[in-house]
């Protein structure tokens, strides 16, 4: 089977969400709930695997390209052969195509080509890309093709995979291939992991995993965070628009734009009363993943086939949104962390030396519950807020924002959305409405971003400054070891996190300026 065989009788076209809905239902991949969405459940994979992504090796990756447990080599020639193979296993099968783009900046519109075997990964392509209007689908040149068969199972002894699941990503051939896996999010990455190499390699854009929202005086305002630290969240604000909730880039021009044309946001324990934009975007078009549905009700509350539960929808279904998906420089940067250990401010500023060093950490927490065999929280480090997602050497993205921030003036704040009077198990979760009024009080200038003894107090263990007051918070819980009520306690914890942070960190060090190494917590010696 050739490339122009998908041309054929057994191709459905550029088919509407209605219609996509439709064929789910017939074709028993998933269930319409009472909202009018559709429900699916992914099978073995709730969530990406990125030990199985792979790129292939060539004259073009070999030398730009970080090497390793994350970017893994596959050679040109098993990738031919799971390319022919994957081809042949969609023979007369009835696929799915669409025409979709990259990018809502048009000077960096990256044209897609999409094959699909289910239903319900075209409907997912459908929300998440950005779609084309009718008459330019008969002039549209693609530049890129991803080919996602949930269906075929690659052979690792054959193919030079791990395991049976896979994705490869082909810079020489401009392709994308999925296989073994119904996850979704395995095709948005796929997409969003070729962006984070030709954009800085190419185009001197830097791609940022973000959120990113703008205000009625037209300041931009990104959010970096990891799964759970609310950057969907807390970037769907009603008083401002939303440019887009994942993946955009920051142009030469300090442009922002989005990579997207959809939101893929967590759903677990979702209600209307705290996310109502999310929450009313679920309906006829969007996409519900691996939620229990009883008698058509989605129960978001329950986590039993996992706690990554996911809906995707066009970004038009969120009222609030900045048309194109484009800002201008940034004024406000927020790195958002779900700290389990309980001792990072809820808010604190940083400086330029201290923004690149937790850009390249990526900290947040894993609590536990969350993976087999963890009794405690865990530091987790993801580097640049998405490690897995980044071809080049994380120091190569964070001296490009490292530069853009000086240049820009923006502002760099740490948000810890994590646990305060204690750690995971003992103190409670910072309540959502606290973590808000920081943010709009950042946003709208009630605390000064410029340092002053009087506004601010250094913490002795990680340097940052953390405001002294904030409206809408009240001043213990702005610190906190206030919160902890035992300063040995708290002291300890803070140590051991700091030390985390440092051990993490040796790994980057003989890539990193001494300016960028300078921006990282005390170390203490137990």
């Amino acid at each position: 089977m050739n490339d122009n065989v998908l041309d054929g009788a057994q191709v459905a076209f550029q088919l509407d969400p209605e219609k996509l809905s439709q064929l789910i239902i017939e074709n028993n991949e998933g269930v319409k709930t009472s909202s009018g969405s559709i429900a699916i459940q992914t099978g073995t994979f709730t969530g990406r695997s990125p030990k199985d992504r792979f790129i292939v090796k060539d004259e073009i990756t070999k030398e730009p390209v970080d090497w390793g447990s994350i970017n893994q080599p596959i050679n040109s020639q098993n990738f031919a052969r799971i390319k022919k193979d994957i081809l042949d296993y969609l023979e007369g099968k009835k696929i799915y195509k669409r025409f979709a783009y990259a990018c809502a900046l048009d000077k960096y519109r990256l044209n897609i080509e999409f094959i699909s075997e289910y239903a319900w990964s075209d409907l997912f392509i459908h929300n998440m890309f950005l779609r084309l209007k009718e008459s330019e689908l008969k002039n549209f040149t693609k530049e890129w093709t991803v080919i996602n068969a949930p269906g075929f199972k690659a052979h690792p002894e054959i193919h030079g995979t791990h395991n049976s699941n896979f994705t490869v990503i082909s810079f020489k051939e401009k392709t994308v291939l999925i296989g073994g896996t119904g996850y979704t999010g395995e095709i948005k990455k796929g997409i969003f992991s070729a962006l984070n190499f030709l954009f800085p390699v190419y185009h001197d854009v830097l791609p940022m995993h973000c959120s990113a929202n703008v205000g009625k005086d037209k300041d931009t305002a990104l959010f970096f965070g990891l799964s759970g630290t609310g950057k969907t969240t807390l970037s769907a604000d009603p008083e401002r628009k939303l440019i887009g909730d994942d993946e955009h880039g920051w142009d030469p021009n300090n442009t922002i734009f989005n990579f997207e044309g959809g939101c893929y946001a967590k759903v677990i324990n979702l209600n209307e009363k705290s996310e109502p934009d999310i929450f009313n975007a679920i309906k006829a078009g969007a996409l519900v993943e691996n939620t229990v549905v009883k008698n058509s009700e989605i129960d978001f509350n329950d986590s039993s086939i996992t706690q990554n539960t996911r809906v995707s929808y066009p970004i038009h279904y969120i009222e609030n949104i900045q048309i194109p998906s484009v800002g201008s420089t940034p004024k406000n940067i927020f790195f958002l962390t779900a700290d389990a250990f309980g001792v990072l401010p809820p808010v604190s500023k940083l400086t330029a030396s201290q923004a690149a060093y937790h850009f390249i950490s990526g900290y947040t927490s894993k609590i536990a519950g969350t993976e087999a065999g963890i009794v405690e929280p865990l530091p987790s480090f993801s580097a640049c807020f998405g490690a897995p997602f980044m071809p080049l050497h994380p120091t190569k993205y964070a001296e490009m924002l490292n530069k853009k921030i000086k240049e820009s003036g923006a502002n760099v704040w740490l948000i810890n959305t994590g646990w305060t009077g204690g750690a995971y198990g003992v103190g409670t979760r910072i309540k959502l409405k606290y973590t808000r009024a920081m943010v709009n009080a950042i946003l709208d200038g009630s605390i000064n971003p410029d340092y002053t003894y009087k506004d601010y107090h250094i913490h002795s263990v990680f340097g940052v400054a953390q405001p002294r007051t904030c409206p809408g918070v009240p001043d213990a819980v702005l610190s906190p070891r206030k919160t902890w009520d035992n300063d040995s306690a708290y002291y300890k914890a803070a140590f051991k996190l700091s030390n985390a942070f440092r051990e993490n960190f040796e790994k980057f060090e003989s890539y990193a300026n001494e300016d960028i190494r300078r921006g990282g917590p005390q170390r203490f010696d137990f």
